[in-house]
């Protein structure tokens, strides 16, 4: 039992530290639990990490919102709409399999990641273009997408919100960052409610890891504010490279 949880504790640490700054710390949360705890049911074992990621996005929100101007009106209708959809994702989970959409998800990351790459200003300057109506329609969508990924599959979730809010409502990364922390609570919380009430949830395992993947989002956080823009952009081009091969991974290999 120790030495798992030594493990996992890990694990959560550096994914704290990870999706503080550009999301993605399911990359390395879930495949760890996956791997040591391979006893348990699937749902079970994501249920597990839900708790270890409420706690980190939890406190890099109120990181981020000590030092960035937050756009409240965006975000209670975002994560309003997210708590739910993140509890259909987590229900649906525990009744179809999530691998049909590993496909689509590591295609849609090759173009982000060129995309980022290509694009030497992408997210290094606020920029809004939208009417409130169009941004308020675009902000719904959203949410129901991405809370229906992140408690249906979940690596990634931290990233796609980052990119939404740099590339559909021109935020620079440090605000996406933030507004993202905020969202990634919501999305964490439906999931916990679902799989909590359904007995999905190893606390033994949970609460050590949500601790230590508290500490990892605190330090990754406070980094992300002093360096900035620049340093965040290169943080979500190798985060984004690690998802597309962790999926052709599974994809490709495998199967195999």
């Amino acid at each position: 039992m120790s030495h798992e949880i030594i493990i996992l504790c890990v694990a959560a640490f550096a994914a704290g530290f990870i999706d503080s700054i550009v999301g993605g710390g399911g990359l390395v949360q879930t495949p760890v639990v996956l791997v040591t705890l391979p006893q348990h049911p699937l749902a079970t074992l994501l249920g597990t990490t839900k708790i270890p990621s409420l706690s980190g996005a939890a406190i890099a929100a109120r990181q981020y919102g000590l030092k960035v101007a937050l756009n409240w009106r965006l975000l209670a209708i975002m994560c309003s709409i997210a708590v739910t959809a993140s509890y259909a994702g987590s229900k649906t989970v525990t009744l179809v399999s999530n691998s049909f959409m590993k496909p689509i998800i590591f295609c849609v990351l090759i173009v982000v990641a060129v995309y980022t790459y290509s694009k030497k200003d992408f997210g290094l300057a606020v920029q809004r273009s939208h009417t409130k109506r169009n941004e308020t329609l675009y902000v719904i969508l959203f949410a129901l997408l991405i809370g229906f990924y992140d408690g249906f599959i979940g690596p990634g979730a931290g990233s796609f919100m980052v990119l939404f809010f740099i590339s559909v409502l021109g935020f620079d990364f440090l605000k996406a960052s933030a507004h993202s922390k905020l969202l990634n609570v919501s999305t964490n919380l439906g999931s916990i409610i679902y799989f909590s009430g359904s007995g999905h949830i190893l606390y033994q395992y949970a609460i050590p890891m949500a601790v230590c993947n508290f500490g990892g989002s605190l330090l990754g956080s406070r980094l992300a504010i002093l360096k900035g823009n620049k340093f965040i952009r290169v943080f979500c081009l190798i985060v984004v490279a690690g998802t597309i091969i962790r999926f052709g991974y599974d994809i490709f290999f495998k199967s195999v």
